[in-house]
């Protein structure tokens, strides 16, 4: 078989706090669920919709979770869809979820600690910032 692309990237927020458990090895491991919004429009109405999105991490990645992640946290996930197969009572049942390889947290830094207070990101590059590579050699009267 050949290895064809799998990748599945979301942006959600966590419905509860993830679960972490660790194996037999002591390696993590964090379970947790992500609600994506989207809408759309039915007889000319707006429909808001929430799709629940299954997420596991293992390793490094699962304990960082567990420490900095919490319900209401924003996250992006990048990761591979995964579709585990079971039967029970002779009916073959299947979940699916996204093994989790990158999350990065999307919410400003001390925004879980009030509410009401969000930290902002400069609106200009500060001096360590501005990027370097000869960017001052360009004319400052660029046409467009």
């Amino acid at each position: 078989m050949s290895k064809d692309l799998n990748q599945c990237n979301f942006i959600g927020r966590l419905g509860k706090d993830p679960e972490i458990a660790y194996m037999p090895n002591g390696g993590a491991i964090a379970k947790f669920s992500i609600a994506c919004g989207d809408d759309y429009k039915k007889d000319g109405q707006k429909v808001e919709k929430t799709n629940w999105i299954n997420v596991v991490a293992f390793g490094k990645l699962a304990e960082i979770i567990g420490e900095y992640v919490k319900k209401g946290s924003k996250v992006y996930i990048s990761g591979k869809q995964e579709t585990d197969e079971w039967e029970k009572d002779g009916i073959k049942r299947y979940s699916t979820k996204i093994n989790a390889r990158e999350m990065i947290m999307l919410d400003s830094r001390g925004a879980g600690d009030s509410p009401g207070e969000q930290q902002q990101a400069p609106s200009h590059p500060t001096p360590q910032q501005a990027p370097s590579g000869g960017m001052d050699d360009f004319d400052d009267d660029i046409p467009f």
